[in-house]
C-alpha cells in the first residue's frame, strides 16, 4: 500500500502539495504520513525554468525579432523532455539561450562567443554579480546626474579609459578588474548609438554617443535571475568548433553566426575584431555537418542573399540535403532609416 505524503512548502503559505509534485524546494517538512511521523526531509532540486531571466545588453542583430519564427521550429524532443542539453556557439546577447530557458528545463547549457569582451560579461555575471551592481550603481549615478552635454563628455571619457585599459586585461585569468570592465561595456552599451557592440581590428569599442533621453543602465533584478541562471551554464570562449565535445544525442544545438552580409553596406559582422567570411560559413557549414552525425537536434539561422540578388544560392548550396526555410523578419540595424523594413531570413534545420 502507498503511503500519501503532504508537504508544506514554507510555514507562511499555507499552501500544500502532493509530494510528487513540488518543486523550487530544497528541504521540506512532512506534515502527515502513514502513522503521523514528522521528521524533516532533505531534496534534490527539481529541474525548473528560469522565468524573468532575460538579454542584459542591447545587441544589433539579436534574434528577439526572430524568437516566434524560431520557436514555431523547435524539436518535438525539446517539449517532451528527450533533449535535456542546450548549446550555443554564438551566444552574443543571449536572446535565444533566455528565451529557451524561460519555457524548458534544461540539466545543463553550454554557451561560447568569439567576442571575449562580450564573454567577460557572461563570467562576471555569474561569479561576481553584486559587485557588477555596484560598479553599474556607481556609473549610473554619475551619469544621470549630469547635463545632456556632460553626459556626451562622460561617454567618451568611459570609452576612451576601457579601450586604454585593454592591454591590461587577461581574458583568461579571472581578476578583480574584470568587474569593472563589464560594468564599463554594460553601460557603453546602453548608452552608444543604436545599442551596437562593435570593435575594430584594434579589439576597441568604437560605438560613438547614442542621444538617449533616460537609458536604463542598471537592472539589478534582471542580473540577478541572470546569475542564477548561469550556475548550471559553462561558459567558453573560443571558436565555435570547441563545442563539438559537449554535444551528443541529448543536445539542442542553436547556431546563430554573424550575419553574411547581404550588400556592402549592410555589413555588421564585426561583433569580434577578427570578422567572420564566407570561408567561415563555409566551415560553419561543415561543422553543422559533424555535429549532425553526432545525433545531436540543430538549428541555424542566417541572412537570406536571395533578398538583394534571387539567383545567389550560397546557404542553399552549403546546406543542400537539408530542411532550409524563408521566414520574414525586420531589419532593424541599417542606419539608413529607408533601408529598414521587411526581408527574409533563413532557417536551417537537420530536422522536420
Amino acid at each position: 500500500m502507498s503511503t500519501f505524503i503532504l508537504i508544506q512548502i514554507s510555514q507562511d503559505s499555507g499552501s500544500f502539495y502532493p509530494y510528487s509534485e513540488y518543486s523550487n524546494v530544497r528541504k521540506i517538512t512532512v506534515i502527515q504520513t502513514k502513522g503521523e511521523m514528522k521528521k524533516n526531509l532533505p531534496m534534490t532540486k527539481p529541474l525548473k525554468t528560469t522565468p524573468h531571466a532575460g538579454p542584459f545588453l542591447k545587441w544589433a542583430g539579436g534574434k528577439t525579432q526572430l524568437l516566434r519564427q524560431l520557436s514555431l521550429r523547435l524539436p518535438p524532443e525539446i517539449k517532451n523532455g528527450e533533449i535535456t542539453r542546450y548549446v550555443e556557439p554564438f551566444v552574443g546577447g543571449g536572446a535565444m539561450f533566455f528565451y529557451l530557458h524561460r519555457r524548458f528545463p534544461f540539466t545543463h547549457s553550454t554557451i561560447f562567443d568569439a567576442n571575449e569582451e562580450l564573454i567577460l560579461i557572461w563570467r562576471v555575471i555569474k561569479k561576481s554579480p553584486k559587485k557588477l551592481v555596484y560598479e553599474l550603481e556607481l556609473l549610473e549615478s554619475a551619469y544621470t546626474s549630469k547635463s545632456n552635454e556632460d553626459k556626451e563628455r562622460f561617454y567618451y571619457h568611459v570609452r576612451d579609459s576601457f579601450n586604454k585599459k585593454k592591454p591590461e586585461i587577461h581574458f583568461h585569468t579571472y581578476d578583480a578588474e574584470w568587474v569593472t570592465r563589464a560594468a564599463q561595456s554594460i553601460f557603453l552599451n546602453h548608452t552608444c548609438f543604436n545599442g551596437l557592440f562593435r570593435m575594430n581590428r584594434k579589439g576597441e569599442f568604437n560605438v560613438p554617443f547614442g542621444r538617449y533621453r533616460n537609458p536604463r543602465i542598471l537592472n539589478k533584478g534582471n542580473l540577478d535571475d541572470v546569475a542564477a541562471l548561469l550556475k548550471t551554464t559553462t561558459i567558453l570562449s573560443g571558436d565555435f568548433t570547441r563545442c563539438k565535445k559537449f554535444v551528443d544525442t541529448t543536445t539542442f544545438v542553436y547556431l546563430d553566426p554573424p550575419y553574411r552580409p547581404l550588400n556592402d553596406t549592410s555589413s555588421f559582422t564585426t561583433y569580434s575584431k577578427d570578422g567572420f567570411s564566407d570561408t567561415d560559413q563555409r566551415r560553419l557549414a561543415g561543422f553543422f555537418k559533424e555535429l549532425d552525425k553526432k545525433g545531436a537536434k540543430i538549428m541555424l539561422s542566417n541572412s537570406d542573399p536571395r533578398n538583394e540578388n534571387p539567383h545567389d544560392s550560397f546557404f542553399d548550396d552549403l546546406y543542400a540535403g537539408y530542411t532550409i526555410e524563408r521566414v520574414p523578419a525586420k531589419r532593424i540595424i541599417n542606419c539608413n532609416g529607408a533601408r529598414r523594413g521587411e526581408i527574409n531570413e533563413l532557417i536551417i534545420t537537420n530536422y522536420r
